[in-house]
């Protein structure tokens, strides 16, 4: 699925993974909804999101941890939390 497809859906399809749900509710600003999605969520992919989350945030020392446990280095502080929504969804639909 390519990224504008991805966006364009008016709700999450049940057959994506955690991570791409909470990615889709992050994408239209639902910080809450993307963070609940992952509560119980368990592996890298879930892991990475939940690292962006934190990050935008403003918890640095909780986004560290979270990419730690998803293999994934922190991303510079140059980059927009708005590219590496954009960078995690495009790595995580080409995995599909």
């Amino acid at each position: 699925m390519h990224l504008d497809e991805f966006q364009s859906h008016a709700q999450p399809d049940p057959t994506w993974s955690p991570a791409l749900i909470a990615l889709w509710h992050q994408g239209r600003g639902d910080w809450t909804a993307a963070h609940d999605t992952l509560q119980d969520a368990v592996g890298a992919d879930a892991d990475w999101v939940h690292a962006h989350l934190h990050r935008v945030e403003g918890d640095a020392p909780n986004a560290a941890y979270w990419y730690r446990r998803a293999r994934q280095p922190v991303p510079p502080p140059a980059q927009t939390h708005a590219a590496e929504w954009r960078q995690i969804a495009t790595t995580l639909l080409g995995a599909r």
